[in-house]
């Protein structure tokens, strides 16, 4: 069977409780969807406030602080928000990949080649020790024990050897602090979980994500076995084809969602894995092309119109002042800008309820930095 577009990206924001606001609370919503992209604080509380209905930002700071919820590196090395069991059992698979990264070349210029990486881990074990440090002291502590590097790059080495999270008060609604950092299994108090099937985390993949190919796996996930784990799941899931002949997996007694089933405007945070989770974009990316990274790293992030990427925004603050500037990829009928207007409006009161707000929509193109 043949799955066109507009079925996939039907059935992507379903799947993702894009399509209607869910009754989930928070950590269900985070292992429905196998964590919440959360490089930066504020993009997983833009992504719950278009999932869930009446979210309350205060459930994510509540549960930081009670260690319901955790952020850690996981797919893609990128900081996800994720329950403790997700914590404790995809991190074993991630982790050796991690490793990889600070002794190649590329990392930093090659600021940790010629060093030994058990040398370093052991020097790192000691640096974190069993309390929640400080980014500024692990740094302290890298120049004592590396006086002649620069201590940025053998923190980030141990951050990547050493399965570690991010403990609270970063990650709390409007807490940007410096980041502190506990080992996993002293923060949560548990030992990691290595027996975690990675059939079973690529399965958990396709119900949020799903239909894919093992190229939108590996994308997501940056693990190596994807192939064989779709092997090991066997009449677990079944096969369809795309517009371009690749072949998808999905689970078997997922659904498919109908392609006429209107899709409300939704804004993404930055770096939402609804936009970076496929190889191939074109479910949710008109022309397919990858996402501009740079545009992210900005703070500019998608804006969905009838399910498919249609136009930016940025929201630009000062002291008294916040404005939702928006910017088309496409031309708008009426009804879609009236849409966007009250969505973005929407999401622009819940971000900034105690400032002054405005909302404009530029021509395509404008520098949304104002």
């Amino acid at each position: 069977m043949t799955l066109t577009d507009r079925v996939l990206n039907r059935t992507l924001l379903r799947r993702q409780h894009l399509l209607r606001r869910s009754g989930l609370s928070v950590p269900q919503m985070c292992d429905h969807l196998v964590g919440l992209q959360a490089q930066d604080v504020t993009p997983p509380f833009i992504g719950l406030f278009g999932r869930i209905a009446d979210f309350d930002p205060a459930a994510v700071s509540q549960g930081l602080t009670a260690r319901s919820l955790v952020r850690i590196t996981l797919m893609r090395a990128t900081i996800h928000l994720v329950t403790p069991p997700d914590a404790l059992r995809i991190a074993p698979h991630v982790q050796p990949e991690l490793e990889k990264i600070p002794f190649r070349r590329g990392f930093n210029g090659g600021a940790m080649v010629g060093l030994d990486p058990e040398e370093v881990r052991a020097r790192g074990e000691r640096a974190l020790g069993a309390e929640p440090t400080p980014a500024a002291e692990l740094r302290i502590r890298a120049a004592a024990a590396y006086p002649d590097r620069d201590p940025g790059p053998v923190v980030q080495t141990w951050l990547y050897q050493l399965p570690v999270l991010q403990t609270p008060p970063r990650g709390r609604w409007r807490d940007n602090s410096r980041p502190t950092w506990s080992r996993v299994e002293s923060w949560l108090g548990e030992p990691l979980r290595p027996g975690y099937p990675l059939a079973e985390l690529v399965l958990r993949y396709l119900y949020a994500f799903g239909p894919a190919s093992t190229m939108d796996i590996q994308t997501w996930s940056k693990l190596v076995g994807i192939k064989e784990a779709v092997l090991q799941l066997g009449d677990r899931v079944r096969t369809y084809t795309d517009e371009r002949g690749r072949t998808l997996y999905d689970p078997a007694d997922a659904e498919l969602a109908d392609p006429d089933l209107p899709a409300p405007v939704r804004f993404l945070g930055w770096y939402d894995n609804v936009y970076l989770s496929h190889r191939d974009r074109r479910r949710i990316v008109p022309d397919g092309a990858a996402p501009p990274l740079r545009h992210m790293a900005a703070q500019v992030a998608p804006i969905l119109v009838d399910g498919f990427l249609a136009g930016i925004y940025k929201v630009v603050t000062d002291r008294d002042r916040a404005r939702l500037r928006i910017s088309p990829l496409r031309a708008w009928t009426p009804a879609e800008r009236d849409e966007v207007e009250a969505e973005g409006s929407a999401l622009l009161a819940f971000l900034e309820p105690e400032r002054e707000r405005s909302t404009e929509i530029l021509p395509a193109g404008a520098d949304l930095r104002g």
